[in-house]
């Protein structure tokens, strides 16, 4: 069965309250789920939380005439940055100096991701976002790998991710979701499970994308956040081997920038899509199917002679954005709390 076709099963399942896809027979998980426990071994080599991120981006754009960007930060460990010592590496802090530059406005981060969380965990993050900033301008969701290696239903994992970019779209954010990366590339995980690990993340990474476009969100598409932009090159990961360093999530930064920027119109937009970088109009299944094996790819939903959907379901409009080096000293910035951050050593220190 084709990507393509497997991802609308899901998504439907989740749409219509479906069980899901069964991937494996008995005997087999069982095999697999040794090699999980040695793997796990093998990747259990880091300890604590996240460096604290939270806080005002953009010092030098406070006090002019715009309000800053109210942005938050949802998922799970690759979201909340773990693997890097200081707040200002984490994948919200250098995204809220990228816009800030790039708006030329201030960003003011909340970050709700917390280690170990899978889909059933966004519900409880969005509480937190919302009560803490109730007027998000802009979300981030970085989700997927727990949901895999805790084999939850994918279709109740793609549910739980729609419910959570309607939520924050009625709330009147823009909300771009960093979809399932690629556990098919981790080192320590060893065929057989290598293989079904890449096949259940990239299904899930394409069902998400469709859910994230029919939900009114865009997708990025971070299959290459752990694939090939990573593979023979250590210095990208951190000790466990597993988790981004400081220099692989400035790698998947990049790649979310754009799209970020793009959601709240502070991106130079070309006027059509470039068929010699893959881009164009196609049906949120083609183009999240394409998008799962390719890293960076932008999904979102677009309108055909005045209509979002066609004959084969909703279209979308599929991009492979230029990427940009993060701006220099992009995440410096003064905490919105009591708690001394390494963000807020950032700022002093700049």
């Amino acid at each position: 069965m084709s990507r393509e076709r497997v991802a609308r099963r899901i998504a439907a399942a989740a749409a219509y309250g479906g069980g899901g896809i069964g991937l494996l027979g008995v005997g087999f998980a069982g095999l697999l789920l040794t090699e999980a426990k040695l793997a796990e071994i093998q990747l259990n080599t880091l300890h604590g939380e996240p460096p604290r991120a939270d806080g005002l981006y953009g010092r030098e754009f406070d006090g002019g005439e715009e309000p800053p960007v109210r942005m938050a930060v949802l998922g799970d460990s690759t979201a909340a940055g773990f693997g890097v010592d200081r707040g200002r590496d984490t994948p919200g802090a250098l995204l809220a100096g990228g816009i800030a530059a790039m708006a030329e406005r201030p960003v003011r981060l909340t970050v709700a991701a917390v280690n170990g969380a899978a889909s059933d965990d966004l519900e409880r993050q969005l509480l937190q976002a919302l009560e803490a900033e109730p007027e998000l301008d802009i979300a981030l969701i970085m989700i997927g790998a727990n949901d895999v290696t805790k084999r939850t239903k994918l279709a109740d994992a793609v549910r739980m991710l729609g419910d959570t970019v309607r939520r924050l779209r009625a709330a009147g954010a823009e909300v771009i979701v960093g979809t399932c990366p690629d556990l098919g590339t981790i080192q320590p995980v060893r065929p057989p499970l290598r293989t079904v690990a890449r096949r259940a993340s990239r299904q899930l990474a394409a069902a998400q994308t469709i859910a994230v476009v029919e939900s009114g969100g865009r997708s990025v598409s971070l299959g290459a956040l752990l694939g090939p932009e990573f593979d023979h090159r250590p210095e990208m990961f951190a000790a466990d081997r597993y988790h981004p360093s400081a220099q692989g999530y400035q790698t998947a930064a990049m790649a979310l920038l754009p799209s970020m920027c793009a959601a709240l119109g502070v991106w130079p937009e070309e006027e059509r899509p470039d068929a010699f970088r893959g881009e164009g109009l196609l049906p949120v299944t083609q183009a999240a199917a394409q998008a799962a094996g390719r890293g960076g790819t932008e999904v979102a939903g677009a309108e055909v002679l005045g209509a979002d959907s066609g004959p084969r379901g909703r279209w979308a409009l599929l991009k492979n954005r230029r990427r940009r080096t993060l701006p220099t000293g992009a995440a410096g910035a003064t905490s919105g709390n009591s708690h001394s951050t390494d963000a807020d050593a950032a700022a002093t220190e700049g």
